[in-house]
């Protein structure tokens, strides 16, 4: 594939350009089991979606609550001029509270007779190998790339299975490129070998294949350039800039740019493809507090769309300023606008303690041009319309036994008319979520 051969080339510049590098990580290595790490973390989450009676579906709320333990190995790499090591992971899952008419949150799998397992568990691991400061792995991996990455908001993070090539050869620049063939929900499914689906027609690719990187001009200005090719349905390409303006200790200006264009790739098994999504922001942070004003757009008669997992929840490989906790502001010619409000309670004698407030509206969605034989056709009206409102409260315990705990209680409603429909959970226009997170990481080595 194509992607592939940007990435082989990649790895020539790379190698080309050793004699750029910086300090060599191979060459600090102190040995497989002397830089080992082993982490602990106990999650535990409860999950509550009010639909707000929608007519659509038998259920009128989903609620569940779980509790996951995840440990996390990672070895050293073997001393000398090429380096051998391995990671591994380990899940459990704990069902704590669920019923036959209100699961289905993506907390938990589900089995057979339709109700949410009592508990699950799996696990996975990766061969790898390390010259100077490149990487290559090979087995269940976790991809964040903005063209690929699996998903965080449930319980456990998705992993995919395949190779993923890093190397920061050249100070400032890290290049990232990967080629995936399956993925593994994590949450709502333990399918070791699930298919790569997209979010929103759960259509299924064979391979995913990214390459790309950041570099960084200077310590406040930075860029990210990515390509992808999910096989037999789209190319994407993705571009970034994010400038940091310090005005003195206390104040700052922060602008943020993203940029997605879209196209149909091979078989176009979700029809025509043409869409340029993008997102601008600028947020200004005083003291304790940080204002948000972000604006984004969509330009084509189809959504911004990414991977999911095994048809089951969103991937992350939206890195829009207005993909928020619950919509993505992603519709067919969308244009949206987000302020925000961040208090950090540090400033008042509260360490660890902040607060979040948000509000997004997008209106002038259009999805009635989308290609009469393709996945989105007849799906989303003409005049399509959405706000959604995010609170959130969050703790993380600074000293102490409890060090690192954290505790975060997460609010959101959204609304929308009748032509946003597609975008509901279960086909409805209004929903109201309430998620409460804590989090207890462990250094065992």
């Amino acid at each position: 594939m194509q992607v592939m051969k940007w990435s082989a080339l990649a790895l020539a510049v790379t190698a080309g350009s050793m004699q750029l590098a910086f300090a060599s990580a191979q060459e600090e290595s102190k040995g497989f089991v002397e830089d080992s790490n082993l982490t602990l973390l106990n999650k535990n989450f409860f999950f509550y979606r009010d639909f707000r009676n929608n007519p659509n579906t038998s259920q009128n709320y989903r609620k569940e609550w779980a509790h996951g333990i995840s440990a996390m190995y990672e070895s050293g790499f073997t001393q000398g001029t090429v380096g051998f090591g391995v990671d591994a992971h380990g899940m459990l899952g704990l069902k704590l509270d669920s019923g036959n008419g209100t699961n289905g949150t993506g907390l938990l799998p589900t089995g057979s007779d339709g109700r949410s397992q009592d508990d699950y568990s799996y696990a996975g691991g990766a061969v790898k190998m390390q010259v100077s400061n490149t990487q290559l792995k090979y087995g269940n991996l976790f991809p964040t790339a903005p063209v690929f990455a699996t998903g965080t908001a449930r319980l456990f993070p998705g992993s995919a299975e395949g190779f993923q090539l890093t190397s920061s050869e050249i100070e400032g620049l890290n290049v990232d490129a990967g080629h995936f063939t399956s993925i593994r929900d994590g949450s709502a499914s333990t399918n070791r070998h699930g298919e790569i689906t997209t979010t929103y027609t759960g259509l299924a690719s064979n391979s995913a294949d990214y390459v790309g990187g950041s570099y960084s001009f200077t310590d406040n200005v930075s860029a990210s350039l990515y390509g992808a090719e999910l096989e037999d349905i789209w190319r994407q390409y993705y571009g970034n800039l994010n400038w940091n303006i310090p005005f003195s200790d206390s104040q700052a200006l922060n602008l943020d740019f993203n940029v997605y264009r879209t196209t149909d790739k091979g078989d176009a098994i979700a029809g025509d493809l043409d869409t340029t999504a993008w997102s601008a922001a600028a947020a200004y942070s005083i003291g304790a507090h940080k204002f948000t004003l972000a604006y984004q757009k969509v330009n084509g008669d189809e959504p911004f769309d990414y991977i999911s997992m095994d048809g089951q929840n969103s991937g992350d490989s939206i890195f829009l300023a207005n993909s928020v906790q619950y919509s993505d502001f992603n519709g067919p010619n969308e244009k949206s606008i987000q302020v925000r409000y961040d208090l950090n309670m540090a400033q008042y004698g509260v360490p660890g303690l902040s607060f979040m407030a948000r509000y997004i509206t997008g209106d002038d969605v259009d999805g009635t041009k989308a290609d009469p034989n393709g996945a989105f056709a007849g799906a989303i009206g003409e005049d399509g319309k959405e706000w959604e409102r995010d609170i959130e409260a969050k703790y993380v315990v600074q000293e102490g036994a409890a060090k690192d705990l954290s505790i975060r209680i997460r609010h959101a409603s959204w609304r929308a008319n009748s032509d946003m429909a597609f975008f509901g959970s279960a086909g409805g226009t209004a929903n109201d979520e309430i998620r409460v997170i804590t989090e207890y990481p462990l250094d065992i080595l």
